[in-house]
């Protein structure tokens, strides 16, 4: 992108039914419990730690390759249905990446979907290093991607063992930390989330459509503040909504704040203007359109990876999706 604990086990929802009559006559409310799953932040911190362990996760690497089997191969464990799109895409300064999307679709005959997305890949630069002399060295993306990643690995773990009510596709998108180097004077937007844009022209299955998405990018350092992202107020504010007040009513609104803040050229902003998806970013976004303090450097390792803020986002992302019918 440019510029820019366990203490719930059981969340229950009521509903009002029509009126039924007791021995004595009695009027009583018909209740619906919806069963969250508790989110486990310590097996999210493991999936990025895994990531990372395997090292910068850069386009046209052993790595790279490597990170996109073990993504795929932990997605069909955990029971989803798995499609690999590969595609040679171009960089900004004419290279070609080979990259791949990784999808894992639950309950996939369903048609009411909610769509989860992450990218996986890692900047192939720390040109945002304050040692000019890092400006090419590969980060390893701890944060930016891994974090993303590592909490939608612990979400599928929990959809093998309980399926929600509607069909849910976790999507890793490659490709998106290849945008212009700071270095080269160039400032195009979409040299950024080639990933996104190709899945968003050519989705996994023909004519896909979602309720909504969500996109995860930086969810796991210290002390987080998401705000609402700039552009998902403007293509997805229902959204925001709806996420923010799930956060709130888990006590996690100390990490969601509900106040606009910056804007990031990120994958979601490619899924609202070509797949025509509502969808929005979680992201350290500031007001003053700044990321998280280690941001495209090299110490973007598991350093500045917190158990409690993955916790904070993923266990907001189990309360929605569950809740949603």
């Amino acid at each position: 992108m440019v510029n820019l604990i366990m203490i719930l086990a059981l969340v229950s929802f009521v509903a009002c039914g029509g009126q039924s009559k007791g021995s004595e006559g009695e009027d009583a409310e018909t209740k619906t419990i919806v069963n969250v799953p508790e989110f486990n932040a310590d097996s999210a911190f493991y999936f990025v730690k895994a990531q990372v362990d395997i090292g910068p996760r850069v386009m046209n690497t052993s790595a790279h390759d490597a990170c996109g089997d073990y993504l795929a191969q932990k997605l069909e464990q955990f029971g989803a249905k798995v499609y690999n799109q590969h595609a040679d895409l171009p960089s900004y300064d004419g290279k070609m990446f080979k990259a791949r999307n990784i999808i894992g679709a639950y309950n996939p005959e369903a048609k009411k979907r909610v769509a989860l997305f992450s990218h996986w890949d890692s900047r192939p630069w720390a040109d945002n290093d304050p040692d000019a002399s890092k400006h090419y060295t590969p980060i390893l993306g701890a944060n930016d991607g891994a974090s993303g990643v590592g909490v939608l690995l612990e979400v599928a773990r929990q959809l093998q063992q309980q399926q929600p009510t509607i069909g849910i596709d976790i999507i890793f998108l490659d490709a998106e930390d290849v945008g212009n180097h700071r270095d080269s004077g160039l400032s195009d937007e979409n040299s950024w989330c080639l990933g996104s844009q190709y899945w968003a022209r050519t989705p996994h299955v023909a004519g896909y459509n979602a309720r909504y998405g969500i996109l995860l990018d930086m969810v796991g350092g210290t002390n987080a503040r998401f705000l609402y992202e700039f552009y998902s107020e403007r293509f997805a504010r229902d959204v925001n909504r709806k996420v923010w007040k799930a956060a709130k009513s888990l006590g996690y609104d100390n990490y969601f704040v509900a106040k606009v803040g910056g804007g990031a050229t990120d994958d979601h902003l490619f899924i609202n203007q070509i797949a025509r998806i509502p969808t929005i970013d979680i992201i350290p976004t500031s007001e003053n359109y700044t990321f998280f303090e280690h941001w495209h450097t090299v110490k973007d390792n598991m350093d500045v990876i917190t158990v409690p803020t993955l916790k904070a986002v993923g266990q907001t992302l189990l309360q929605v999706i569950y809740n949603e019918k």
